[in-house]
């Protein structure tokens, strides 16, 4: 496997905005802390866009071949109804889901398997 696909976990890309703050802490409080440049760090990433890829299955053939694909024609994948999905974020495999269908239509992937940053010990 190439250093670029490496499975890492999900620790930095966080699901809300911004990170909890402790419950005595008061938007005043906020508002000076970041006037005096102590705002918390991961803010500057939040922003960033992450592009996210679902990979149901891949396959490879001669150019030839794909040159002779035309409308209505089936390219059979490596994996099977049922199997995970990969999850990738900017070329890293992040993640393992399964394709969510609503009334007959593709509509996302769950995550049921978030891959671990830090190598298996044997």
């Amino acid at each position: 496997m190439s250093a670029g696909n490496e499975p890492i976990g999900l620790e930095d890309f966080a699901t809300s905005a911004a990170p909890e703050q402790p419950a005595d802490t008061t938007a005043q409080d906020d508002a000076a802390a970041k006037a005096a440049g102590g705002g918390s760090q991961m803010e500057a990433v939040y922003d960033i866009p992450v592009k996210i890829t679902a990979v149901i299955g891949t396959a490879t053939m001669p150019v030839s071949q794909l040159l002779r694909l035309g409308r209505g024609a089936v390219v059979e994948l490596d994996k099977k109804l049922g199997e995970a999905v990969d999850i990738y974020a900017n070329n890293r495999l992040i993640a393992r889901g399964e394709i969510v269908v609503v009334d007959d239509n593709y509509i996302g992937v769950t995550m049921t398997e978030i891959l671990s940053s830090t190598p298996a010990s044997s």
